[in-house]
This record gives C-alpha cells, sequence and structure tokens, in this order.
C-alpha cells in the first residue's frame, strides 16, 4: 500500500487568472471540473493521473494570501543561463513579480505568480535535465529528516538523499519531479496557501490509507470542508495534504 502525488494544490481568489498564468508560464493545458476549480495539466496525450508529471489545481478560496511566505513551492527547470533569462523574462510579461525571501546573491530567480505565490526558476542544473518544467516541490521544514520518514512511508517515492539540512524524494520509476524537504527556521503560522493531493493505486482501499497514514503520524484536519470525497490531513509539522479518491 502506498499513495502518489500527482498534484499540487494552490488556492486563490481568481482560479481562472492564475490557473491561466501556470498553463501558459507551463506550456499546459487548462480545463475545469466545476465552477471554482481549474485543472493545469501537461497537454497532448496526456492522461491523468501520470506518473511523468504532478499536475496542479487552482482552487478559489475567499481569502487572499498573507504576507507570510509559503511553505511549499515550486522550482522550475531550465536547459540553459539564455533559457533561463528568457523565462523569467516571458513569466514576468505574464503578470510574474520579483520577490525578496531573503535569498541574497543566488543563482536562481525568486518570482512570484500573480497572486503572490513565490517560485523559483533554477539556474540549468544536469539533474533535473529529465523532470519537465517543474524540477522540484519544496516544502519548508524543521526536521527533514522526520519528513523524509513520513513522506517516504506514506507515498511509493524513493527516498534520494537525506541530510539535516534537507531530503530529496522522487518516484520510484525515476521520472517528473522532486519532492525537496528543506530545513528553514521559523514555525509555521498560517494554513498552507500551496498544498499536494495524493492519490491511491486502483484497487486500494482509501479508508485503509488514511489510517495508515494516521499510524504514521498525519492528524485529521477541518478546513470547512464539509461532506467531500477527499480527506484533508495535516503531516507531522502541520502541512496540509489530501488524500484523493481512487481513480
Amino acid at each position: 500500500m502506498a499513495l502518489r502525488p500527482v498534484q499540487v494544490n494552490i488556492k486563490a481568489l481568481d482560479d481562472e487568472a492564475v490557473g491561466r498564468f501556470w498553463a501558459e508560464a507551463l506550456g499546459w493545458s487548462l480545463s475545469s471540473e466545476g465552477p471554482g476549480v481549474t485543472n493545469v495539466q501537461p497537454g497532448g496525450d496526456f492522461v491523468w493521473p501520470d506518473p511523468v508529471a504532478v499536475c496542479m489545481d487552482v482552487v478559489a478560496v475567499p481569502e487572499p494570501k498573507t504576507a507570510t511566505k509559503n511553505r511549499v513551492h515550486l522550482d522550475l527547470a531550465t536547459t540553459s543561463a539564455a533559457h533561463q533569462a528568457e523565462w523569467v523574462a516571458r513569466l514576468r510579461d505574464l503578470g510574474a513579480t520579483p520577490v525578496d525571501v531573503g535569498q541574497g546573491e543566488v543563482p536562481w530567480t525568486v518570482l512570484a505568480d500573480p497572486e503572490g505565490n513565490e517560485f523559483c526558476v533554477l539556474e540549468p542544473r544536469e539533474i533535473h535535465r529529465d523532470t519537465g518544467p517543474i524540477a522540484v516541490v519544496v516544502v519548508d521544514c524543521a526536521d527533514p529528516r522526520a519528513m523524509a520518514r513520513f513522506w517516504g512511508a506514506a507515498t511509493d517515492w524513493t527516498l534520494h538523499e537525506v541530510t539535516d539540512d534537507h531530503a530529496v524524494l522522487r518516484s520510484a520509476q525515476g521520472v517528473g519531479p522532486y519532492l525537496e524537504f528543506l530545513r528553514t527556521s521559523g514555525a509555521k503560522t498560517v494554513p498552507d496557501r500551496v498544498h499536494l493531493d495524493l492519490l491511491p493505486y486502483p484497487g486500494d482501499d482509501k479508508a485503509a490509507e488514511v489510517a495508515r497514514l494516521r499510524a504514521l503520524g498525519a492528524t485529521d484536519l477541518d478546513l470547512g470542508q464539509g461532506d467531500v470525497p477527499w480527506t484533508c490531513l495535516a503531516d507531522p509539522e502541520g502541512h496540509e495534504f489530501c488524500v484523493l479518491g481512487s481513480s
């Protein structure tokens, strides 16, 4: 039994505008499963769920983002210095803005989407040559080793590296983005604006998976979601995530 990360969920005042930004930024397609939900997925013959891509759901909420930096963000992959510069310029034309999160002099560029969600456009890195446009989903945390234990047991992703400062996982099939837990100072103080959605494999029992996650240290979370087919949980450091119904 295991779960697979299948999409990044982003809360937004205007799901259509934020979804449109990310679709144009990534070169992906837009769709909608209903009012207030905009889906961003690779185009072409892509069929969800697919191990090659972690997709994106943008969900409308009434609350704006606070000034607090998101504890989950995306790192985007580039193939050359020219590609990085061109992509940053195009993202700014689409509505992204430069932000200072205390990064100092670094080779990557920190931007925010039109509603202030931070993300990074990385310099070219050999390790990201086959990830697709999303290189890494980065989660700020206090204890990367503990996060690696929980998320490694919760999902079927493989642990690639773990130190006191960071832990890195990736799909066992060696495709798609990495999931990195990065040690940062400061405790979580506001609900996550960005979180991961996990999906059971066909034939696996969702209720049993949720019970297994609770045994690993996850806690139930009431976000006012009401009677929905997914289950809202928090990991041992309080990062929200959802377990979707089986595909």
